[in-house]
């Protein structure tokens, strides 16, 4: 077995490192089981399943992924992240920037808040595939 990390940086940065992979199985490892993800302004979700439930239907139609890392700076259980999230669509890649505000207590995620340009975020969203209905 794989042994989780232990500070709040290396926590956060395990957690982006396995949803870039789509490895949702390994990245909800690092989530507490009441964990808060909000992103902002999106629907807040709670839990390893709403965490889930968010991250698995945005990255469904990604090619590839890479979460860039700026900057990050930890308070004791606070991390920050400044990054460029950068998806592969089929048409080509995407990039956002994003700031996260996690909370991390005992190796485990406990609060997740991610802010981005809701322009910027339209602007990427005309080249995200929509899914198929499957009424077609």
């Amino acid at each position: 077995m794989v042994e989780m990390p232990r500070s709040p940086i290396d926590v956060v940065k395990c957690f982006m490192a396995a949803i870039a992979k789509k490895d949702f199985d390994t990245a909800l490892r690092c989530v507490s089981d009441d964990c808060e993800y909000h992103n902002i302004p999106l629907a807040k979700v709670h839990g390893r399943a709403g965490v889930r439930g968010a991250l698995e239907p945005f990255f469904a139609p990604t090619l590839e992924n890479e979460l860039v890392v700026i900057r990050a700076a930890a308070d004791g259980p606070v991390v920050f992240t400044e990054r460029l999230d950068r998806h592969r669509l089929p048409s080509g890649w995407v990039e956002l920037p994003v700031t996260g505000v996690w909370e991390v207590h005992d190796g485990c995620i406990t609060v997740w808040h991610e802010y981005f340009d809701a322009p910027t975020l339209m602007n990427i969203m005309k080249a995200w595939p929509v899914p198929s209905s499957g009424s077609e």
